[in-house]
């Protein structure tokens, strides 16, 4: 039986990899679970290898092309995506096909010659333009910073396919199920929101265009790079990124604190109780020092309350809430509503600090704020039970 490449239709056959030894994507984020890099194989009149995989895939990923092409010729490499984790194998491609012909946008082949030295054998196709397969027939879209300049889709309009690169995709590796109707979505909706939260999640208003684009699309299933293969309802997937791309997000509140010896965590908890008190039922916690960005971010992203606090630091934020400050700006995260907190020893700055980010923001930032000296005072946790109580007032205001 085969075990190697999974066929999905009659000319179309799934030959990714599934990654559970890199640690970290883009060497920054955690790989817990795993990641996939998904490549397809439309066969027909002519062949067409739709992206690659990471080089350190590459020797079984070669041989689920071998195992579907056989004998037959690879005539085409068709390159949505030049980010490494797709491209990587291009060259080990070519060294066993040399007569493909590479298929990608004006950009794509400035890439190509950037990362490969690959000049020979391009074929560019425009915004709009097919590829035409014989008896299939592939139409590109450009979807530029979804997530880098060179991104785009393509369309097959006989079976409604959408090869959407890192569009719709999400961590995770495929263990056994790759297809929508055999996966547990609850397991890849979390991996599936952190993805997005910290990979494209900056260029939502570019997702947003794209989204736009391709609405006119008559799209029955849609193959990302990354995750499961959307063959029984791709409207889940476009609906979440949809949602997640114009920042809608749910009743609670996130609550991440910086402290070195307990006193802006007593603070932390004090004000996660005044939220409960106040009818507040989703309220996450989280120590910046011990939990990574990538998953407080997928928090943040989730819930519309965000309430951040630090000890001080050499007159400064407690650095790895500094850190988790610039991921957030470089996120570009919009409509939230902020609190702010923090304590000191001799000389204060932490707060101070947090009020900067929350003048440069454009979130709904609530007015009472309180830095304790020292441990905190019963009126420095009265100001904490004030900080949850406006902010469950303006979270209950958006109730329907």
């Amino acid at each position: 039986m085969n075990t190697l490449s999974v066929k999905i239709n009659d000319s179309l056959h799934y030959i990714g990899v599934n990654d559970r030894e890199t640690q970290l994507f883009e060497n920054l984020w955690p790989l817990e679970h795993g990641v996939s890099y998904n490549s397809y194989l439309m066969t027909g009149e002519k062949n067409a290898l739709l992206d690659t995989v990471k080089i350190t895939k590459v020797d079984s990923f070669i041989e689920k092309v071998r195992e579907v092409l056989g004998d037959r010729p690879l005539d085409y490499l068709i390159v949505h995506h030049m980010e490494p984790d797709h491209s990587g194998s291009i060259r080990t491609v070519i060294d066993h096909y040399p007569d493909v012909t590479i298929v990608g946008n004006k950009k794509t082949a400035e890439f190509l010659n950037n990362f490969y030295g690959i000049t020979e054998n391009i074929q560019v196709v425009a915004d709009g333009e097919s590829l035409d397969l014989g008896d299939h027939k592939l139409t590109f879209y450009t979807t530029p910073m979804v997530h880098w300049p060179e991104s785009m889709v393509s369309f097959e309009e006989n079976t409604g396919t959408l090869f959407s690169q890192d569009a719709f995709g999400g961590f995770g590796a495929l263990n056994g199920p790759i297809f929508d109707d055999e996966i547990n979505w609850e397991f890849y909706a979390e991996e599936t929101i952190r993805y997005f939260a910290n990979i494209v999640g900056k260029f939502s208003k570019q997702v947003q265009a794209a989204l736009k684009k391709l609405g006119g699309l008559d799209i029955k299933m849609i193959c990302p790079v990354h995750g499961p293969i959307w063959r029984e309802n791709p409207g889940i997937i476009v609906d979440m990124y949809d949602k997640l791309s114009r920042y809608e997000s749910e009743e609670g509140v996130v609550i991440v604190y910086g402290s070195m010896y307990g006193n802006t965590e007593v603070m932390a908890e004090t004000i996660a109780r005044g939220l409960a008190e106040e009818g507040i039922k989703n309220i996450k916690i989280f120590d910046v020092s011990k939990t990574h960005n990538s998953h407080i971010m997928k928090e943040i992203w989730k819930y519309r309350g965000l309430i951040l606090g630090s000890c001080t630091y050499n007159n400064y934020l407690f650095p790895e809430m500094a850190n988790l400050l610039s991921v957030i700006k470089m996120n570009k995260l919009q409509n939230h509503i902020l609190g702010m907190f923090g304590s000191y020893s001799w000389s204060g700055g932490a707060l101070k600090a947090l009020k900067e980010f929350g003048e440069n923001c454009e979130y709904d930032v609530i007015e009472e704020t309180v830095e304790a000296k020292g441990a905190p005072t019963k009126e420095d946790l009265e100001k904490c039970h004030e900080i949850a109580v406006q902010m469950a007032n303006k979270l209950k205001a958006l109730r329907d």
